[in-house]
């Protein structure tokens, strides 16, 4: 779908879902099992559409495994002998590409497998969850059950774009996550934080919280910020021309700071020609 923006994987953390906002934790302990299992006990799903792969991208992956190891099990199901990939091929192909023998994986039954997944949805549809656990379940189920964001909208009731926009979340800073489920923050007013660095989000979060702001209120400071910046970049290009052309008058540094005008001497010789020819 076009004017979207990054993939929909790209909206999704690389790392474990974090429990702490998953509403279906309990349940996913007792639906699967997580456990090492040796790469060639595993086969992909032949079923599964997707066999074209990124071969710079595996080798990046298989580059960031080799250094700190496989940070999302994949999920498989147990079939003749073999166990089959649910979600994770990725990494189970990049696994074996940094020499892996074995990868962490989450072993489930195709009941239990259905089980969770409509456990998940359910949850999904609550109305009491906050929206970091909703984006959790919204995480969990493309991550451990292939589901593109078209098929969790269908499930869960919802637009694509209220997916992806709820998945953005996910890429707030940890704390700030926390910030967000304690105080109640809503997802219109920390959306427009998601494409902030830290420093910015750690700067407006407090008056946020302090001053009850309006996800209106969060994206006219956003869009005033902007409006200033480039207003002061435009004053600071004329100031430059005006420092250029009072450097070369009385040949000395000039700079314009502010409301204030600076001549640089380097010593008091200097700093009286310029006063003398300012009074002439």
């Amino acid at each position: 779908m076009k004017g979207l923006g990054r993939s929909f994987e790209s909206l999704i953390p690389t790392e474990l879902i974090d429990e702490e906002f998953d509403p279906t934790a309990t349940e996913d302990k007792k639906e699967s099992k997580l456990k090492e299992l040796k790469i060639d006990e595993i086969v992909r799903d032949e079923e599964q559409p997707r066999r074209e792969f990124d071969k710079d991208a595996l080798e990046a992956l298989a580059a960031s495994i080799k250094e700190h190891g496989v940070l999302q099990p994949i999920v498989v199901t147990r079939e003749e002998g073999k166990y089959k990939i649910v979600a994770g091929e990725r990494r189970w192909r990049a696994s074996k590409i940094a020499g892996l023998d074995k990868i962490p994986a989450i072993i489930r039954t195709l009941d239990s497998q259905n089980r969770l997944e409509l456990s998940i949805i359910e949850n999904a549809q609550r109305e009491d969850l906050n929206a970091i656990e909703l984006a959790t379940a919204y995480a969990k189920l493309s991550a451990q059950f292939n589901l593109s964001p078209e098929e969790i909208a269908a499930k869960v009731g919802k637009s694509e774009q209220t997916i992806h926009n709820t998945l953005r979340l996910l890429n707030l800073p940890d704390d700030v996550k926390k910030i967000m489920v304690k105080e109640k923050l809503t997802e219109g007013v920390m959306r427009p934080l998601v494409s902030r660095d830290e420093a910015t989000i750690k700067k407006v979060l407090p008056k946020i919280i302090k001053e009850g702001w309006t996800a209106r209120k969060v994206e006219r400071y956003f869009a005033e910020t902007k409006k200033k910046s480039s207003s002061t970049a435009i004053k600071r290009a004329e100031y430059i021309k005006v420092e250029n052309a009072l450097s070369a008058k009385y040949n000395n540094p000039v700079k314009i700071t502010g409301r204030s005008l600076t001549f640089k001497c380097k010593n008091e010789s200097e700093l009286k020609k310029i006063i003398e020819k300012l009074s002439n």
